[in-house]
């Protein structure tokens, strides 16, 4: 598919940008180690990390080193000339701003050298905040005072029962109890969005959580990641292809119980995300389509044309594909859809969801 014929630029609605020297990050603590003996730090990543961490990322050095916007427009410089069109705006997620006051990393965003020197655009900011807080509607407002960017939260309650598995929260159930559902009330209340991380043994979660809130934007994303389906993770999971495939059938129906929800809008995003069970490093293009077409296919099926948009997951899914490979081996799969969802896909819905 000629895209330069479809689309008038790509908007991917997942990214990171992090700085651990100059700002709170998980990895501000071990960053100096990693900048003065990088081969070292891989070496002792079985000592530093635990199991999820190491699986989470892979290699240390795209999480404990500056990644920022001349390096995000580094990694994209090569997809107008791989698939005829550029990345032109971005929507920064959320990413372990390590203070109490969550909207200084929105602040710190909005005041990064987007759009210069041909850059894509810092086009909205998602946030974080917990709707536990009883502070939950002062810190949105915050967000908001911070930039105009801002458009919603992601809240992270995506926990496994292998603890070998990272889990980003304490306990199971989080979305769906009682602080959280009072506490989204003040979301929808001002417009906002709700990016959920999720794994896939909780998008029933999701589900309820679609039903309660009919009238909030709730975004999936990376296809509330099931843990293990592409291979081995954490202390017992995805060990066989028989857990694999029963996992893949799991995630099918309950991913399509959420898609029933219209208010949900999922992002195929996390394609060459490393707890997916990938093993290989830089893949190409039809090798990486070939591992993610269940996870695509279903999911376009299952929401439609008007509820998916694009995210790259940079520089988390980095280790595996370069933005290119991961935009063309999602195009490939939805180019048998039409350019009409290809285009809503890669920009037109980003635009609506997030109010660009």
């Amino acid at each position: 598919m000629d895209l330069s014929q479809v689309v008038p630029g790509i908007i991917d609605t997942h990214i990171h940008q992090w700085d651990p020297f100059t700002t709170p990050r998980e990895a501000s603590r071990l960053a100096p180690l990693y900048r003065r003996a990088p081969g070292l730090f891989e070496r002792l990543m079985p000592v530093l990390l635990d199991r999820g961490g190491r699986e989470l990322i892979l290699t240390a050095q795209h999480v404990a080193r500056a990644y920022l916007p001349a390096d995000y427009a580094a990694d994209v410089a090569t997809v107008q000339t791989v698939l005829g069109v550029p990345v032109t705006d971005a929507v920064h997620v959320q990413c372990g701003w390590h203070r109490p006051d969550q909207s200084e990393e929105t602040a710190w965003l909005d005041a990064l050298p987007f759009g210069v020197e041909g850059r894509p655009r810092l086009a909205a900011i998602v946030g974080n905040a917990d709707p536990r807080d009883p502070e939950f509607a002062r810190h949105l407002d915050d967000h908001a005072a911070a930039s105009s960017r801002f458009r919603g939260i992601r809240f992270m309650t995506a926990h496994h029962p292998d603890s070998g598995v990272k889990s980003w929260i304490e306990e199971p159930g989080v979305l769906t109890s009682a602080p959280v559902l009072r506490g989204l009330a003040a979301l929808v209340e001002r417009g906002l969005t709700l990016d959920t991380f999720v794994f896939s043994h909780q998008l029933r979660e999701v589900a309820t959580l679609a039903a309660e809130y009919p009238e909030l934007t709730i975004v999936l994303d990376h296809y509330a990641t099931p843990i293990g389906l592409l291979g081995p993770r954490g202390k017992a999971t995805g060990r066989t292809e028989a857990e694999r495939l029963d996992l893949l059938a799991r995630w099918r129906d309950d991913i399509a119980v959420v898609a029933e929800h219209q208010n949900v809008v999922a992002k195929h995003s996390g394609l060459a995300f490393p707890p997916l069970g990938h093993s290989a490093r830089d893949l190409d293009r039809s090798r990486l389509a070939e591992l993610v077409a269940p996870l695509v296919e279903h999911t376009t099926t299952v929401f439609g044309a008007e509820r998916l948009v694009f995210g790259s997951n940079y520089p988390m899914d980095k280790p595996v594909a370069r933005i290119e490979t991961i935009l063309g081996a999602l195009v490939d799969l939805l180019a048998p859809h039409g350019p009409d969802l290809v285009r809503k896909v890669l920009h037109d819905n980003a635009q609506r969801v997030y109010s660009l």
